[in-house]
């Protein structure tokens, strides 16, 4: 199982699947997906700010149906354990939804330079 970052999920929504690394692609392609809630707060909260146009259910539901793309259920106290030790980063967004990976021992497909940086199981 791998989880996928805010962009990803934005990336595979608007078929912009050319904006993924190869290894990215494979992993998409061969692995289960999932993603934390906190994706969804975090496509919201881009809804809110017009960052994006859909709201997280419309966007979240396509990826379900296309994709077979997971919610985590992990308990939330678990993940926020988790999350309290991610000092390198200020982003909440970043920090629950790594930590959300970690507590799942699964990979995270992301571009952002910090969580690759610092997040030994994120994949690009």
């Amino acid at each position: 199982m791998i989880h996928l970052d805010t962009h990803v999920v934005c990336w595979l929504y608007a078929g912009r699947v050319e904006l993924l690394s190869p290894l990215a692609r494979e992993a998409i392609e061969r692995e289960t997906l999932a993603v934390s809630p906190m994706v969804g707060l975090e496509l919201q909260y881009l809804r809110e700010i017009r960052r994006i146009r859909v709201g997280p259910k419309r966007i979240l539901a396509a990826l379900r149906a296309d994709l077979g793309l997971a919610m985590s259920d992990l308990p939330f106290a678990t993940v926020a354990a988790r999350a309290q030790t991610f000092i390198w980063t200020r982003d909440p967004f970043d920090r629950l939804i790594a930590a959300e990976a970690a507590a799942a021992r699964a990979r995270l497909v992301t571009r952002d330079d910090v969580l690759r940086r610092h997040f030994h199981s994120a994949l690009w």
